[in-house]
């Protein structure tokens, strides 16, 4: 198979592709990917979009805090998870709804998270999933200890970290890629490029062409993806992962858009235009891979329409128990805090349940 980090160099702005953005196959490199594999694929992307709009809604309903939203980016939640196994690690940041829930973070969970629950932050022991990092690039560094350790050990098992492309204006991107190349650590940074970090496009943070192009000078190989092309992404993502397993670190650039606002407290609106945004919309994830699946005959608007139907019935299901979840005692928040308790602690949690207590 082509060896696709050494034929698309990120520093001539290279990147790689496998379908255009009306499904059509530009690249007939062989992805491995079996039928049933492909339509696994198209349904967790309908499931993830679901869950987007679900919690948005709850969100807009005072149900929910602050949220990021995954519109746009559902090829790169869901390649990423897909070439993971259960026992490798996935390092995310904020803006993994899907991965996480792909991974083996249950929906009900993650919901409960971004209401504030702190139940939500309880994930399965055996889905090696660290939790969500709010900090923006704080989690790299962990990330790269973590495929140090594995290096160590001689383990079978990677680490994937997530982030955008705000985290590589910060320190800790340099701290971590640096680490990760001279210590060999059997890590994958993949980067979502959606071309904003809030507010500030990518081209006003940067003078590089591309962010994959960073890798080398840290003495990595790097690659820059059409992080639409769920194809792509995860030929891209399992030749990180051989490389991983041989103690070779690498940044992967997914060349995504982010289409919602940043968060449910921003507005997108105030730094870019709706045209700009009609205009990606042509190239979003979803429908691209939808029709590469008609041409194959795995999908059709009847299968189409149930697997919609399947997954909003799903997620509403899910939601209501996430609502008739129980909020954790007030209380809980200082007897997990440390093993033993202090003074000092004790005065505030007193101080807090007398305050509500006259409510």
């Amino acid at each position: 198979m082509e060896k696709v980090f050494y034929t698309h160099d990120p520093r001539i702005n290279s990147v790689f592709k496998v379908l255009d953005k009306n499904g059509i196959i530009i690249n007939n490199i062989n992805h491995g990917i079996t039928n049933t594999e492909l339509l696994e694929i198209y349904k967790w992307m309908i499931r993830i979009n679901a869950a987007d709009k679900k919690i948005i809604n709850l969100q807009r309903q005072g149900f929910m805090g602050t949220y990021p939203s995954v519109q746009g980016q559902e090829a790169c939640q869901v390649a990423a998870s897909f070439v993971l196994s259960k026992k490798d690690f996935l390092v995310p940041t904020f803006r993994e709804t899907g991965m996480m829930w792909a991974k083996g973070i249950p929906l009900k969970s993650l919901m409960l998270y971004w209401m504030g629950n702190e139940n939500g932050s309880k994930h399965p022991l055996d889905t090696e999933v660290l939790p969500i990092c709010i900090p923006v690039g704080s989690h790299l560094p962990h990330a790269q200890g973590i495929g140090w350790s594995q290096r160590l050990k001689k383990q079978e098992e990677i680490t994937l970290c997530s982030f955008s492309d705000g985290a590589t204006s910060e320190g800790d991107f340099h701290a971590a890629l640096n680490f990760a190349a001279v210590l060999r650590s059997r890590t994958i940074f993949f980067c979502q490029n959606n071309g904003f970090a809030i507010s500030t496009k990518t081209e006003q943070q940067t003078k590089s062409k591309t962010i994959a192009e960073k890798a080398f000078a840290y003495g990595m190989q790097g690659i820059k993806v059409d992080g639409n092309d769920v194809l792509a992404l995860i030929i891209a993502l399992k030749e990180a992962k051989e490389m991983a397993k041989n103690n070779t670190p690498t940044l992967v650039e997914a060349s995504t858009y982010r289409l919602s606002d940043h968060t449910t407290t921003d507005n997108a609106k105030l730094y870019r235009e709706d045209d700009e945004v009609k205009e990606k919309l042509k190239e979003e994830p979803i429908s691209r891979f939808e029709k590469y699946l008609i041409s194959l005959k795995i999908l059709d608007q009847e299968k189409i329409n149930q697997i919609k139907e399947d997954a909003k019935k799903e997620v509403e299901s899910i939601s209501k128990e996430a609502l008739a979840e129980k909020d954790p005692e007030l209380t809980e928040m200082f007897d997990y805090l440390l093993e033993k308790t202090y003074p000092e602690l004790e005065l505030q949690k007193k101080a807090l349940l007398q305050e509500y207590s006259n409510q």
